[in-house]
């Protein structure tokens, strides 16, 4: 075998390598440490990408579309693992809020002081804008426990709950109802009315032989309170201001 022959059998011609050798020192890093490479996503992507090319569009390399696939489920387990991480933390941070409104609504020694805390300090805990409660009753609004309380409870005529409440014939009865508002509901917010564009509608259900009621819990922020929410934690919290309110009436 001539020398020429020999240049093009080892990749050299001329006496020249066709092939810059890799540095020594990064040689020896790598060799010293191959973790490194192994464990940064971008150099393997690379790597792979090279030996790809090396093996021609003809040669269908099924580790390497294993590996791209694995890679694919990787992220999307990565992307639920912290969206369920996210949930948890917001449903015990909900939780927290709840269990803090339920305790300081526990407080109050009088009925008045009972129902004036709801848009003081429970309703700072709830972080709403505005909290109504809402009784049916046959008797006057002129009532001066009525005019007392303005500004947290409002009374209105036997069937108003429902009439507030309607989702048309076909929609079903739940006990909390989360929605938008168009910031009319002046019979509920009084004037705060226009400043509400979303709310979470509580019933109420003081047993028997006594008219329903209903809590209102409205918000500035249209995105607070959506349908696609979910109601277990305000139920609880509904549940606890319904035994609360039969204690006061009873």
């Amino acid at each position: 075998m001539s020398a020429f022959d020999k240049d093009r059998a080892t990749g050299r011609e001329g006496g020249t390598d066709e092939r810059a050798p890799i540095a020594e020192d990064l040689r020896k890093l790598i060799l010293r440490e191959p973790d490194v490479i192994l464990d940064d996503q971008d150099v393997m992507r690379a790597l792979v990408d090279a030996r790809d090319k090396a093996q021609g569009a003809n040669v269908v390399d099924l580790r390497g579309i294993a590996m791209e696939r694995l890679e694919t489920r990787l992220v999307r387990l990565e992307d639920t693992h912290r969206s369920v991480i996210a949930a948890a933390y917001e449903n015990l941070a909900g939780t927290n809020m709840i269990q803090r409104a339920v305790l300081r609504m526990l407080d109050p020694v009088d009925f008045e002081s009972f129902l004036r805390d709801l848009t003081g300090e429970v309703a700072d805990i709830l972080r709403v804008d505005a909290l109504r409660l809402v009784l049916e009753t046959v008797q006057s609004d002129e009532m001066p426990a009525v005019r007392r309380l303005d500004g947290v409870l409002s009374v209105a005529g036997a069937g108003f709950i429902e009439a507030y409440l309607d989702g048309g014939p076909h929609a079903p009865e739940r006990p909390v109802t989360l929605r938008a508002s168009d910031g009319t509901s002046y019979d509920v917010y009084g004037s705060r009315a226009p400043d509400i564009r979303s709310e979470a509608c509580l019933r109420l259900d003081f047993g028997t032989g006594r008219l329903p009621g209903l809590l209102v819990l409205g918000s500035s922020d249209p995105h607070q309170f959506t349908p696609q929410h979910g109601t277990d934690l305000l139920a609880f919290f509904a549940g606890v201001f319904e035994r609360s309110m039969r204690r006061w009436l009873s």
